[in-house]
């Protein structure tokens, strides 16, 4: 199989996954490698028998849409945006929560497609370390959400090789995760109030209102431009009246999209209207 092989096959199987082809370009690899496997499972010879057998098979289009699902991911990833989150956005919302409600203050955070878990452990990690000494009596609810059982699984697990920590900061990684395992789990104590979905981004959501919600490498880098469309209003009907949407760094909000504020031309995050 060669690369251009395989970029055609998810040319052609592209409109029917509601899947945006160049959002693959760099990590088509990935994806090629685990058709590549599916071919020797198969006992197939080549691409062209593979698309052969999904215009014969519906249920292996449900097989090729998990082997387009992108991975990689780590903790802190894109550092500069989780430093706004924690200097300056996140501890002006939970200010202004703490002035509107005479109830504990609950910070409502939704991870969507959150892979094996980095990044909902990142807001938790960051919440503990970075918030509460601020916010004593706050208190973090945080869903995660993936398609994918098996990431979830590992998500669950909350073990990780050290290389995936490296953009933490070195403290937080100490007290996150103790011990000198070469891939140490987090300790317990940060696990509290997280709760991981099975969910696809393209069918099912959570129930909002969420003060942030982080949809990172997903949505906008993968899905086709009218899904998009269609997800992020959902998204945005999930917000609450000024809550924080997170996008990827390299991504962008497709045209008609629903109005939403940029917090600053440099970073991808927004913010919903106020109530």
């Amino acid at each position: 199989m060669t690369d251009e092989d395989c970029a055609r096959l998810l040319r052609w199987a592209a409109p029917r996954l509601r899947l945006r082809p160049e959002g693959f370009r760099r990590v088509r690899g990935q994806v090629c490698k685990r058709l590549g496997r599916r071919l020797r499972a198969l006992g197939l010879p080549d691409l062209a028998a593979y698309r052969e057998r999904l215009e014969a098979d519906d249920a292996e289009w449900a097989v090729l849409d998990s082997l387009c699902r992108v991975t990689v991911s780590r903790f802190y990833r894109d550092a500069s945006v989780f430093d706004v989150l924690r200097d300056e956005l996140l501890p002006a919302l939970l200010s202004s929560r703490r002035r509107e409600r005479s109830a504990p203050t609950v910070l409502r955070v939704w991870s969507a497609g959150c892979a094996s878990g980095e990044e909902p452990y990142t807001v938790s990690v960051l919440f503990r370390f970075g918030l509460q000494p601020r916010f004593p009596e706050a208190r973090l609810e945080l869903v995660a959400t993936d398609a994918d059982a098996a990431l979830l699984a590992r998500a669950r697990r909350g073990c990780y090789r050290r290389g995936s920590l490296r953009e933490l900061p070195e403290d937080w990684v100490r007290r996150a995760f103790p011990g000198e395992d070469p891939e140490p789990c987090l300790a317990a104590p940060l696990r509290e109030g997280l709760v991981f979905l099975q969910q696809d981004l393209r069918a099912d959501m959570p129930e909002g209102p969420f003060d942030v919600v982080l949809c990172r490498n997903v949505a906008f880098t993968y899905f086709a431009p009218p899904l998009q469309v269609e997800v992020l209003a959902r998204l945005v009907r999930r917000l609450a009246p000024g809550g924080l949407l997170v996008i990827g760094s390299q991504e962008r909000l497709p045209v008609g999209a629903p109005v939403l504020e940029r917090v600053r031309e440099s970073q991808p995050l927004f913010r919903a209207p106020p109530g």
